[in-house]
């Protein structure tokens, strides 16, 4: 099983990402089921909002490079977080790389934990966080976003936040999504679809207009030279040949 779904708890329904031993890496499997997931909770009048967690010490490793995720699939995966009619909150105490962050990033809320790191690594095996900027660089300082973009390095919680990548960053991630989860609870059904409406448009609009260039762009680098040296180098965990 690579994900749990519990049952509404006062209108919030916990979505979990349970592969810890492949530290939640975007598998085929995984992107499938939590589609999946979240096709029957859009629909689902019990659930007000949907809160997505994690097992283990990654909320999400980025694709699985053994078992990587079609990459129009991982894209309509996104689009349909932005597109969900329900808030779609993240609580984060973990990891969070690569494509990961894409996920994150498609969430409307987040919350996250000390135990919370953060790195776009793509240009450190040979590729370019091409999908993933459909959500991202709309909420992400311009700054921040080239820094961390061209350098791969790893952040933190409060810097996250600082950034925009999530919302709350806490000594306790459970206890920081305390009132965003009270307020959703507070608000109306169709007022909290509307209002998500108005906020994710502009996003959608730029799914629209640049999924197929930007999933053509990420289909040619993962299949490049470089990124076939990264990837490998990564498994085999040893360095980088363009590492100087």
């Amino acid at each position: 099983m690579s994900l749990t779904v519990s049952s509404p708890a006062r209108g919030i329904t916990t979505v979990t990402l349970d592969m810890p031993e492949r530290r939640n890496a975007l598998s085929a499997e995984l992107v499938g089921a939590l589609a999946e997931a979240l096709g029957d909770l859009g629909a689902d009048s019990a659930t007000r909002a949907v809160l997505l967690t994690h097992t283990g010490p990654a909320f999400c490793s980025g694709a699985d490079l053994k078992a990587p995720p079609d990459p129009a699939a991982f894209v309509a995966l996104l689009r349909q977080i932005v597109a969900l009619p329900k808030p779609v909150v993240a609580r984060v105490d973990g990891h969070v790389r690569a494509g990961g962050l894409g996920l994150l990033g498609a969430c409307d809320l987040a919350a996250a934990g000390p135990a919370s790191s953060f790195a776009f690594t793509e240009v450190h095996i040979g590729v370019a966080p091409a999908v993933i900027s459909l959500p991202l660089l709309p909420r992400l300082d311009p700054g921040a976003a080239s820094r961390y973009y061209l350098t791969g390095e790893r952040f933190d919680a409060a810097e996250a936040a600082r950034i925009g990548l999530v919302t709350v960053a806490g000594e306790d991630a459970d206890a920081a999504l305390v009132p965003l989860l009270d307020g959703l609870r507070a608000a109306a059904p169709g007022a909290l679809a509307e209002t998500k409406k108005l906020l994710t448009a502009r996003v959608l609009d730029a799914f629209d207009d640049q999924s197929d260039a930007l999933t053509a762009l990420s289909a040619r680098l993962f299949g490049s030279t470089e990124a076939r040296d990264g990837m490998t180098a990564f498994l085999e965990r040893r360095e980088r040949p363009w590492v100087l």
